[in-house]
C-alpha cells in the first residue's frame, strides 16, 4: 500500500486523526490473502470466526466507486499482519484499573444526583423555568456518564476488562442489568456482529437495504427508484427522531436493523420468523433464532437482570412519585438509547464504506468497513475512546480501551489507505455526521459498470442528488427485448 494511511474525499476535505509513514506494500485491487475464519485474533468467542471455507474470487473489469466518487482498493492485508504490529502491552488487561473506571462512572451518577437533588429545589430556585432546564441538565449529564458505565460493561462483554472471563461477566451484567440491557443475550448477538461486520446476510447492525428493498418500501421496483423524489429534510429529520428514540429497543425487541436471513438457524430455529414486532426474534426470548439452546440459561439470566432492576424502579415510582422517576432515570436512559445508537450507526454507515455480499466478504475487509471519528472530551473521556477507535476494536477487540489509542496507531501503516478517520469539525462535526450519513447512505448497491468480483461489494447511494448517482437499471420490457435482439445476433 504505497498511499499515506489517509482517507481522502476529494469534495469535502476529509481528514484523518494523524499521519503516518506509509506502507511497504502496494495498492492492489487483486484478491486479498483469504484470511480463514478460524484464525481468531484471540481466546474469546466475540473475536472468534465461524468457518465459510475458502473463497475462489476472481476480479473482474470496472472500477469500484464509493459515494464520494472516490476509488475503492480491496484491503489486501491479513488479520495476523494488523495483530502482529500491535504491541505486546496493549494485550495486557487488568481489573482493578477496569474497576477503578467503573467505579469513577458510578460516583459520577451517584454526585450529580445528590448535588441537583439537593440544590434544585423550590426551596433554592424559585424559578420553575431555570429549574426545568437545570433538571434538562442533568438528564443530559446522566445520559453521558450512563453511557460511559454502558461503554464498560461493553468491555466486560468483550473480555477486555480484565483476565478473569467471571468477573468481566459479573461487572458486566450488574452494569448493564441497571442500565436495562439484557447483558448476555446483547453480548452473544453483539459477537455474531464482530464475527461478520460488513456481510450483508449475517452481520447484526445496521444492515443496509439493498436497492430492491428500498424500492419495495414505497411499492417500487428497483428499475422505478429514479422515479422517486428527493427525500424532503423534514422526512429525513423524523426518520432520524425515530432512530435516536426507539432504535435500541426496537433491535433488543425484534433485531430492528440486524440481518434477516433467520432460516439458515443452525438448529432450524428461525423457521417462519422475521425481523419485526411479532416476528418471533427478540433479545429476551430463550427460543429465539438469534441463540442455541445452549444459551438458554444465559438469556434467563439477562431477563432476570432485567426484572430485578424493573422491580427497584417501580418500588422508587410508587415511592417517590413517577414523575420524579422519569427525570431521575427515565430521561437519562433515553440519552443513553440515543448516544449508543448514534455510536454505533456512525461507525458502520459512511459514503467511504463498502459492504459485502457473501462471496466477497472476510473477516478482514469486513473489520476495515468500519470508521473512527472524534466526539473531544466526551468521547474519550466519558466514552472511553469507543468513538475514535472502533476500527482497532473490530480487529482486536480484548484490547483494552486505555491501550486502544496506541494500539490504533500501530495498525495505521498496515491497513494503509483502508484505515478511515473523519474528524472533520471534532465533536460538532460527530454530530453533523448524523444528517450527512441520513442524506447520503439509504441503501448499498454495485458500482455501475463492474464486472466479476466487484460484483459483491457494494456502495451507499441516494435519491438526493449527492455523490455517485445510482445505476439507472432497465425494466423488464427492456431488459427482455435487450436478450431477445442479443439471442439473434448470435443466431
Amino acid at each position: 500500500m504505497s498511499e499515506p494511511i489517509i482517507t481522502r474525499r476529494t469534495a469535502l476535505n476529509r481528514t484523518v486523526l494523524t499521519e503516518s509513514a506509509p506502507s511497504s506494500s502496494s495498492n492492489s485491487t487483486s484478491a486479498s490473502p483469504i484470511d480463514s475464519p478460524r484464525h481468531s485474533l484471540s481466546s474469546t468467542s466475540l473475536s472468534s470466526l465461524d468457518s465459510d471455507g475458502g473463497l475462489d474470487l476472481k476480479n473482474g473489469t470496472g472500477k469500484l466507486l464509493d459515494t464520494y466518487g472516490n476509488e475503492f482498493q480491496i484491503p489486501d492485508f491479513t488479520t495476523k499482519q494488523i495483530r502482529d504490529a500491535i504491541p505486546r502491552h496493549c494485550f495486557e488487561r487488568s481489573g482493578a484499573r477496569g474497576l477503578s473506571y467503573v467505579a469513577r462512572d458510578v460516583m459520577c451518577l451517584a454526585a450529580t444526583f445528590c448535588l441537583f437533588h439537593t440544590f434544585v429545589t423550590p426551596q433554592k430556585i424559585s424559578s420553575t423555568p431555570i429549574r426545568a432546564l437545570l433538571w434538562a441538565l442533568y438528564t443530559f449529564l446522566q445520559g453521558l456518564f450512563g453511557t460511559g458505565l454502558w461503554v464498560l460493561a461493553h468491555e466486560c462483554g468483550h473480555q477486555s476488562f480484565s483476565p478473569s472471563k467471571k468477573f468481566n461477566d459479573s461487572v458486566g451484567w450488574l452494569c448493564h442489568s441497571a442500565l436495562l440491557v439484557p447483558y448476555f443475550s446483547w453480548k452473544i448477538s453483539h459477537s455474531k456482529h464482530h464475527k461478520a461486520t460488513g456481510h450483508l446476510e449475517r452481520d447484526m447492525v445496521f444492515v443496509p437495504k439493498n436497492r430492491d428493498q428500498y424500492a419495495s418500501k414505497f411499492g417500487y421496483y428497483a428499475h422505478e427508484l429514479s422515479e422517486l423524489m428527493e427525500e424532503t429534510p423534514v422526512s429525513t429529520a423524523t426518520t432520524m427522531v425515530f432512530q435516536q428514540l426507539v432504535g435500541w429497543p426496537g433491535y433488543v425487541l425484534a433485531n430492528i436493523t440486524g440481518h434477516n436471513c433467520h432460516e439458515r438457524q443452525s438448529e432450524g430455529r428461525g423457521k417462519g420468523k422475521h425481523n419485526g414486532f411479532g416476528g418471533g426474534v427478540s433479545h429476551f426470548d430463550p427460543s429465539s433464532p438469534l441463540y442455541e439452546s445452549k444459551h438458554a440459561q444465559l438469556i434467563l439470566l439477562s431477563d432476570l437482570g432485567l426484572a430485578v432492576t424493573a422491580s427497584i424502579l417501580i418500588l422508587l415510582g410508587k415511592n417517590f412519585g413517577w414523575a420524579n422517576l422519569a427525570v431521575w432515570y427515565f430521561v437519562p436512559y433515553l440519552w443513553v438509547n440515543h448516544w449508543l445508537v448514534a455510536i454505533t450507526y456512525l461507525q458502520h454507515t459512511d459514503p467511504t464504506l463498502p459492504h459485502y455480499e457473501p462471496h466477497t466478504w472476510t473477516f478482514a475487509r469486513g473489520a476495515a468497513a468500519t470508521i473512527d471519528r472524534e466526539f473531544g472530551f466526551i468521547g474519550r473521556h466519558l466514552f472511553h475512546g469507543i468513538i475514535e477507535t472502533h476500527v482497532l476494536h473490530h480487529y482486536v477487540s480484548t484490547i483494552p480501551f486505555y491501550h486502544a489509542d496506541e494500539a490504533t496507531e500501530a495498525i495505521k501503516p498496515v491497513m494503509g489507505q483502508h484505515y478511515r478517520a473523519d474528524i472533520e469539525g471534532g465533536p460538532l462535526g460527530f454530530v453533523k455526521s448524523l444528517w450527512k450519513s441520513a442524506r447520503w447512505c439509504q441503501w448499498v448497491e454495485p458500482s455501475e459498470g463492474v464486472k466479476g468480483e466487484g460484483e459483491g461489494i457494494l456502495f451507499f447511494r441516494n435519491r438526493n442528488g449527492l455523490g455517485v448517482p445510482p445505476q439507472k437499471l432497465p425494466g423488464p420490457s427492456t431488459a427482455r427485448a435487450q436478450k431477445a435482439t442479443m439471442a439473434t445476433a448470435m443466431e
